[in-house]
């Protein structure tokens, strides 16, 4: 039976929707970001990873001003899919998004592995309703290997966010680095070295 992988993306949140139309109206952006594109190294995990893994990867709601409550309802029309010994991986709001639904949620399979990628915590502006309510505790109880990785020089996501997350969750190991921004690169081979290890 193959491993299941299951990679939740990243997107943007505001507090407000005035504050969505006026982001739209002042994002820099390029040619580039009207062309079809591979986006970056989600995209070539399955093949990363190779044929013992099933990576399922759902487009979120509205990555551009995502609600919690949507992503949390689309989220579980996938679990009836889920296998025990999942592994969790969430990129920036896909990271925060997970450990606000861990934290507040039973999941219903056991989890062979979390690992959160510059994910934002309450300290980051516009992440709106998925600002973490609770206690991470419950998070630590179904999770038993939980890994970080943040770049210290990532423009998005702060790297005093991680250190937040360590102190609630003192038993995850951290993967730092220096030159790898919002992990927008096309291959990760340290995430996949840790994914199989599990």
């Amino acid at each position: 039976m193959k491993k299941q992988v299951v990679v939740i993306h990243g997107g943007d949140s505001f507090d407000s929707y005035e504050k969505y139309l006026e982001a739209l109206k002042n994002w820099e952006v390029t040619l580039e970001w009207f062309q079809p594109r591979k986006e970056d190294w989600k995209d070539s995990l399955p093949s990363d990873l190779g044929e013992n893994y099933e990576v399922l990867a759902p487009r979120m709601p509205n990555k551009q001003n995502a609600r919690y409550t949507e992503w949390k309802t689309w989220f579980e029309r996938m679990l009836p899919f889920i296998q025990d010994g999942v592994i969790l991986v969430g990129h920036s709001l896909g990271g925060i998004f997970l450990a606000k639904y861990l934290s507040e949620n039973k999941f219903p399979k056991t989890i062979a592995g979390l690992f959160l990628v510059a994910a934002p915590h309450n300290e980051t502006e516009d992440i709106g309703d998925f600002a973490l309510s609770n206690k991470l505790e419950s998070v630590a109880k179904q999770c038993k290997n939980i890994h970080f990785f943040q770049s210290k020089d990532d423009p998005v996501v702060l790297f005093g966010e991680m250190e937040r997350y360590k102190k609630d969750l003192p038993e995850s190991k951290l993967h730092i680095f220096e030159d790898r921004g919002h992990f927008k690169q096309e291959y990760f081979p340290e995430i996949v070295q840790e994914i199989k290890k599990r």
